[in-house]
């Protein structure tokens, strides 16, 4: 082969593999991590997430889109044509803020970050609370008996012979579900004797409430959400040690009915009747908090903001595992929404998400608490 045709071939290949960039500059951000050689500031270290790339990027976009749902009032959008009285008015219309749904699987709540569960709460920061049986019913136990770090190697028939649980690295002993039992037959008795003598219709979000006064403990999200008077629902109530406690409570004092149509009318209005509200859904895990906070959105035509935490994949068609343009298709989330998922454990993500969130904006709930 001659020099020429070499060179030929030479230049061919070369615009091949190097085929010429369209410019990303001005349109994408650079990829940079943080320089400790600047020491330790733990603020700038989240804020130099969104730069790092792959998942750590995932979250410092959720940061941005909680902190966008947290900063929207109705002040920042134009008055509609037709709208008039109350709803040109500048101080209520910077009055109306975001509601934000918050759904959560037991999981989190056997961990620690029931603790930042309650922080949310405590301060009146979310609007609305979705989880799972054991997510209400761990938050009652922990105020009767710790949970414990054990491992994830921990050999079941081992610790079974020992009366203790294993939840991942976590343990249960059988005796906090006894002092549980204890604790909860009595006020069933109590919430027995109100349906029969006061007709009081109880639902699974009533229960919850009642149960969140009855502990009495500022340890407690669900005392808190009594307190507040923040709606905590959970369709799959009789899906945990609750289901074992109602199941012996019909033995020893049958006819306590829950009725969960109510609650569905309930969660379904807080979507509706948010009315000039924008919404957003802040989800950890997937499950049925993760769809029954997306179906209520449903109601309205979809959520403005969708921020999911999970590890689940989308790859079995699970809507644990769905992505929130999934959401989109069915008008759970809103075309026009600021949405994303970042793919982690939500033990590890939603603390540092909240210290940059809701913890920087503390002072802006203060006038919602007082």
């Amino acid at each position: 082969m001659g020099e020429a045709m070499k060179d030929n071939l030479l230049d061919s290949v070369r615009s091949v593999v190097f085929k010429e960039s369209e410019t990303l500059e001005g349109t994408c951000r650079k990829i940079e991590g943080y320089d400790f050689n600047k020491g330790v500031d733990h603020r700038e270290l989240l804020k130099s997430m969104v730069s790092t790339g792959f998942q750590a990027s995932n979250l410092g976009d959720a940061i941005d889109v909680v902190n966008q749902m947290l900063d929207w009032k109705l002040s920042d959008e134009s008055p509609s044509e037709g709208c008039c009285g109350e709803e040109r008015n500048p101080t209520f219309r910077e009055s109306v803020r975001c509601k934000v749904f918050l759904g959560f699987t037991s999981n989190l709540v056997s961990s620690g970050v029931r603790d930042t569960i309650r922080y949310l709460v405590q301060h009146h920061m979310v609007d609305v609370v979705v989880t799972t049986a054991g997510g209400v019913e761990e938050d009652l136990i922990k105020c009767l008996a710790p949970t414990y770090k054990g491992d994830f190697s921990l050999p079941g028939a081992a610790l079974r012979s020992k009366g203790l649980n294993r939840i991942g690295n976590l343990l249960v002993p059988n005796e906090n579900y006894c002092k549980f039992e204890d604790w909860i037959i009595p006020i069933f008795d109590k919430m027995l004797e109100e349906q029969s003598s006061e007709n009081v219709l109880w639902t699974p979000s009533k229960v919850i409430s009642r149960l969140g006064k009855e502990v009495n403990n500022e340890s407690s999200y669900l005392y808190w959400a009594y307190k507040n008077k923040i709606p905590v629902f959970c369709p799959g109530l009789t899906d945990g040690s609750l289901r074992d406690m109602l199941y012996f409570h019909s033995f020893r004092n049958p006819g306590l009915v829950i009725d969960i149509v109510q609650d569905i009318r309930s969660i379904n209005g807080e979507s509706v009747h948010a009315g000039l509200r924008k919404t957003g859904m802040i989800i950890l895990g997937g499950g049925l908090p993760k769809h029954h906070i997306c179906n209520a959105n449903m109601m309205r035509n979809g959520a403005d903001y969708a921020v999911f935490i999970n590890t689940a994949q989308e790859f079995d068609g699970s809507d644990s595992g769905a992505r929130p343009d999934e959401a989109v298709s069915w008008g759970k989330i809103r075309g026009s929404a600021r949405i994303v998922k970042v793919h982690c454990d939500a033990t590890i993500a939603f603390p540092l998400r909240v210290a940059e969130t809701f913890a920087r904006k503390r002072n802006d709930f203060a006038e919602t608490e007082s």
